[in-house]
């Protein structure tokens, strides 16, 4: 899922009413929330160190522990140098109301810090980031390096506004909410905006049920399709952001992949009539090295539905080819942008020449490029 989301998640999980039990609940719980995703300092060794690290360790049950321990060891950090703070703000106010005087005035603090508590709120807002980032078709691997594994639910979309916009409302409303209370003189309550955010996280659980049933769905009314007189080999619906019951199929036969979209309302399959299929291209030595590359490696182990293009390159222009992977899950039929495919440039002695991430940018135009088909 986005940042935005997991760190609005920590917060529910905080103002549900485990910000009651100790301080430093909410900072803790929203830093937690988003920890995982510190693996994204592995782009700075590049692209493939990028690729390869992206929900590696950091969203594993083995490194949960650990990404807890430092969430909590920067939560402490953070409550010293305010509680250094605090004190010599103290004594400064007393030395200024009682000149000569270095007592320092004992202040009770509304809640006690639990360290032991809120290293178990660490731990569990790190396993809803390892949750979130399950339910959508990018996946995690939980159970390396046991099990490398990819596992995804493939029924929300990384980015996904009924879940998202809940979440951002249940954090405005207690603060708008208070504004009106100031206003004509109402007691404000000390934990504001629980029931908010437990309705938030309610809501969250009814979009996961209401697309985990449509996306059973989706994958029914396609088991019952043929294609082209074949029976299909393996199949996935992923999700459409905001719209339950459209789905986007990707159906493997033994000779081609077929994408197509599926209406859950109505029950069909394909209902524009804008089924795209790709048959499976045959291997080349461009090809074979691409795959061979670091960058190949790393993303076949990760693609589910790989599609491959490989465009040569003039003479004129060095020769050699520029090798495109895809995964199809990826590749809606309504949008051009596949952000997920990578490109791989090989010369003519089959040398690897530069690897990158994003969608397709040709390295010639014309004459320059010639698609090999």
């Amino acid at each position: 899922m986005d940042p935005l989301t997991h760190l609005l998640t920590g917060a529910a999980l905080s103002r549900s009413g485990l910000n009651r039990k100790t301080a430093l609940a909410t900072l803790t719980l929203v830093l937690a929330a988003e920890a995982p995703d510190l693996d994204i300092i592995t782009n700075f060794a590049g692209p493939v160190e990028g690729f390869a690290h992206h929900r590696a360790f950091t969203h594993t049950f083995l490194g949960v522990p650990f990404m807890a321990a430092g969430v909590l060891a920067m939560v402490y950090l953070a409550h010293r140098l305010q509680e250094k703070r605090r004190l010599q703000n103290q004594k400064f106010a007393a030395a200024r109301a009682n000149p000569g005087d270095d007592h320092v005035p004992i202040v009770i603090p509304r809640l006690p810090v639990r360290w032991g508590l809120l290293y178990a709120y660490a731990v569990l807002a790190t396993l809803s980031h390892i949750l979130l980032d399950f339910t959508n078709s990018y996946g995690v691997r939980p159970l390396a390096p046991f099990n490398w594994h990819w596992y995804a639910w493939d029924i929300v979309s990384i980015v996904e506004p009924l879940i998202t916009v809940p979440l951002l409302l249940a954090m405005i409303a207690p603060w708008f909410f208070g504004l009106v209370s100031g206003e004509v003189g109402a007691r404000r309550d000390r934990f504001p905006g629980r029931k908010s955010a437990i309705a938030a996280l309610v809501i969250m659980l009814l979009v996961w049920w209401v697309r985990d049933y449509n996306h059973r769905r989706a994958i029914t009314l396609l088991q019952a399709e043929t294609y082209s007189g074949e029976e299909p080999k393996r199949m996935m619906a992923g999700p459409y952001p905001l719209n339950p019951f459209k789905w986007l199929g990707v159906v493997e036969t033994k000779d081609f992949y077929q994408s197509m979209n599926v209406d859950t309302q109505k029950d069909e399959v394909d209902p524009e009539h804008r089924a795209m299929v790709r048959y499976k291209p045959e291997e080349t030595p461009y090809s074979l090295a691409a795959k061979r590359s670091p960058m190949g490696r790393v993303y076949l182990d990760w693609a589910r539905f790989p599609y491959t293009e490989v465009q040569l390159i003039n003479e004129r222009e060095g020769g050699g080819a520029i090798v495109h992977m895809h995964d199809l899950r990826f590749v809606y039929p309504d949008t051009k942008t596949d952000l997920l495919s990578v490109s791989i440039e090989v010369d003519k002695k089959l040398r690897v020449v530069s690897q990158r991430m994003g969608p397709r940018e040709e390295k010639c135009k014309g004459v320059g490029c010639v698609p090999l088909d």
